[in-house]
């Protein structure tokens, strides 16, 4: 070995060290303050003549949609022969517009409920547990967040 050169383990050691200092630094507060005209402001630097709040931010959509069966949440409207469907969502949520559209491309009659703006699906939403949008029940199973291809699994069956 020349006495330039550093054996591997070394190397690894070095790029993991890197990794980790850079990773902590990626992870931000957010604070709330209110100014001297009364606006209320957010940001990860707050002013140092202010008092602030630091604030819980957590994210309430699904990563990655889920099927689970519960039999006891089951939609009483039946469409026509059809599974009914049923979906809680919210007016912000791009992934319930997806879904919707979906729906009405597909021509699979469903009910909305806007979990914001309807005290109905405000009440469902808490009675189902949801902790993001969308909540879809199709019959008997229930499907957090939308994919297209799940969603044709799960209405087939």
């Amino acid at each position: 070995m020349q006495a330039n050169e550093m054996p591997f383990h070394t190397w690894a050691s070095v790029l993991l060290l890197t990794l980790c200092a850079f990773s902590a630094t990626a992870e931000a507060d957010v604070y709330r303050w209110t100014d001297d005209a009364g606006r209320i402001h957010f940001g990860d630097k707050p002013p140092a003549d202010a008092a602030t709040e630091k604030m819980d931010i957590r994210i309430n959509t699904y990563e990655s949609p889920q099927i689970v069966y519960q039999p006891s949440e089951r939609p009483k409207a039946k469409a026509a022969g059809r599974k009914s469907v049923v979906m809680y969502s919210a007016s912000w949520c791009g992934v319930c517009k997806r879904a919707g559209d979906y729906f009405k491309a597909k021509n699979i009659p469903f009910q909305e409920y806007d979990v914001e703006t309807s005290a109905k699906g405000r009440a469902d939403f808490k009675r189902l547990g949801g902790r993001g949008v969308p909540v879809i029940l199709v019959g008997n199973a229930r499907m957090n967040g939308f994919s297209a291809h799940n969603f044709e699994q799960l209405y087939s069956r």
